[in-house]
């Protein structure tokens, strides 16, 4: 069964996963300018800057493509669970122990994104990529 050892095959599906969904949600914001005005009056509502609403671009758009083609893979990891984190801060906060109606956690979407990310950030890109690290 030695197809079944494909570990650079498997980074990579991994980094096209995580980082073209998380891509998806950075175009929409492009689309949709006034996300980052909501995200900004988050931010001052805790007492940050609005201008820090913009690292959300970093962590959906230009982390997502550094992972997609494998160039930083573990910085773009390490930029899209930090994104999470902030989300997970900003908006779930009062979902991190509920469950869906369908007995799932109510934030696996946001969880997955956020471990997909975190093993991106361990694992690296591996040879099916722009710049293997």
């Amino acid at each position: 069964m030695h197809f079944l050892h494909q570990d650079d095959l498997g980074r990579l599906l991994l980094r096209l996963c995580v980082g073209g969904l998380i891509l998806l949600h950075g175009i929409d914001k492009l689309m949709n300018p006034a996300t980052i005005s909501g995200i900004a009056q988050q931010l001052t509502s805790v007492g940050l800057p609005s201008f820090v609403a913009y690292g959300v671009l970093v962590g959906e758009i230009v982390a997502p493509l550094m992972t997609i083609v494998g160039w930083r893979a573990r910085i773009g990891g390490l930029l899209m669970a930090i994104n999470m984190i902030v989300a997970l801060a900003l908006v779930h906060t009062g979902q991190l122990w509920t469950l869906n109606s369908q007995g799932g956690w109510t934030l696996e979407l946001q969880g997955m994104f956020l471990f997909g990310a975190l093993a991106i950030m361990f694992l690296g890109s591996g040879r099916m990529a722009v710049r293997p690290d």
